[in-house]
């Protein structure tokens, strides 16, 4: 199957043969098991102190036949706070039910959060992802304005990998008819809860993420585009590829990377 591939003003100048990658299934179950299990490997465990709630001079007195016990009083036999100031005697410690007590279940700090994948299954998961972005269909369901789009997948000439500027790449977007999807990256909403008081305040939405074969200049010409990320297609993931899980991110390829796609997954 052949595709147009387009000059930096939107126009067909040539054709080039896809990759058999794009005839790859869709498979959005082993995606989603894919990107989970790589988030997952970059989980730092967590806990509290061993010691957190149990640094106290409470004891137990429960024992019959003991000066101090606490057989025949109308209290529960917990551990507890003994010869101390009058305020302080008698106050239950360490147990969890008990003010300033040890939690009952703490998180582990040795529990293992990674989880494993098969690594067909994770090579499956990555071409699945790379077939989804020359879908239209299903670029348009993860939210994509993308009507003004005639072929699928986008491939623009290798001049893209030399884009020096923000404005240029804007005008890129704007002459391949993605002027719908600049609107959609401007709107962004204040997140919910106490994230607000934690650096991130709003949420903004995922773009196109441009794949090339040598980054020039590009990639510093798109740090300032909110939600449009640059990748080289020797480093490409399925997180990028399907962010959240979600496959069918829209994706534009320089043309070299079409061809480097055919030596790393294949020939035609």
């Amino acid at each position: 199957m052949k595709v147009d591939v387009l000059n930096l003003n939107g126009e067909p100048v040539e054709k080039v043969e896809l990759p058999k990658v794009f005839n790859e299934g869709f498979r959005p179950d082993v995606i989603r098991r894919a990107v989970i299990a790589l988030q997952s490997q970059r989980r730092q465990p967590y806990g509290p102190n061993v010691l957190a709630g149990l640094r106290s001079s409470a004891h137990y007195h429960g024992s019959r036949k003991y000066r101090y016990t606490m057989m025949m009083r109308d209290m529960a036999r917990l551990p507890r706070i003994h010869g101390s100031s009058p305020h302080m005697t008698w106050r239950a410690r360490k147990v969890p039910q008990a003010v300033k007590g040890r939690k009952a279940f703490p998180p582990k700090v040795e529990k293992i959060w990674a989880q494993k994948i098969n690594k067909k299954e994770k090579r499956l998961a990555l071409r699945s992802a790379i077939a989804a972005t020359g879908n239209k269909d299903i670029v348009k369901e993860r939210g994509h304005a993308v009507d003004k789009i005639k072929t699928f997948p986008l491939v623009i000439k290798d001049d893209v990998e030399k884009i020096k500027k923000t404005k240029d790449v804007e005008k890129l977007f704007l002459s391949l008819g993605l002027d719908d999807e600049l609107k959609r990256l401007s709107k962004r909403k204040v997140r919910p809860g106490k994230g607000k008081m934690r650096g991130r305040k709003y949420k903004g939405k995922i773009g196109p993420l441009i794949i090339v074969d040598k980054d020039k200049e590009i990639k510093k010409a798109c740090e300032n585009l909110i939600g449009v990320d640059v990748l080289n297609v020797k480093n490409i993931s399925v997180e990028y590829l399907a962010p959240g899980s979600m496959p069918g991110r829209l994706t534009i390829w320089s043309k070299s990377s079409i061809e480097k796609l055919s030596v790393l997954y294949g020939p035609v």
